[in-house]
């Protein structure tokens, strides 16, 4: 079962989806799926793009069968403020879906919160071509010129793979 938010990424991920993958149109904040009816869950590079990370996080806790394993991956912020701010400034003007990058200890808070145990993890550093990066996310015209302005001096991004037991 694959969840996207609306129709038109919905029908995408359906003519891309292998014959065994239902895909839904749902929030990750709250899915009308039974509880524990999942071996395995996952949320992919999606969490900066939802204003409320922390419920989709508890919605795969609660989907998940005790013994069960969810992953999470996605960009992460750095520790510092000022960095973080001036990071999540730029991904905003290059995808208004954007909402926030956490950081790996805001990862880990939301994993203690709900009781899921890292069994391991992962942080990767990802060039990005920033014309490529741009196009990617539909950026054009003024805004396009902007997010190139804020772009930090070669941008790499940090990405976070963690495999949690529940």
């Amino acid at each position: 079962v694959a969840v996207e938010i609306d129709e038109e990424l919905a029908a995408r991920a359906r003519s891309d989806a292998p014959a065994n993958v239902t895909v839904l149109v749902g929030n990750g904040e709250r899915l009308e799926l039974e509880s524990f009816s999942f071996d395995v869950s996952a949320t992919l590079r999606t969490l900066h793009h939802t204003p409320r990370p922390e419920l989709v996080v508890a919605e795969l806790a609660r989907l998940t069968k005790p013994g069960g394993t969810i992953l999470v991956a996605d960009q992460l912020a750095p520790v510092d403020p000022l960095a973080a701010f001036e990071l999540n400034r730029f991904e905003k003007a290059r995808d208004a879906t954007t909402t926030r990058l956490l950081s790996d200890a805001d990862l880990r808070g939301l994993f203690d919160s709900n009781s899921l145990r890292v069994r391991s993890e992962q942080t990767i550093s990802e060039p990005r071509d920033l014309d490529a990066y741009l196009d990617l996310a539909g950026c054009e015209g003024f805004e396009r010129e902007r997010a190139r302005n804020l772009a930090p001096t070669g941008y790499e991004a940090v990405v976070g793979w963690y495999v949690l037991s529940r």
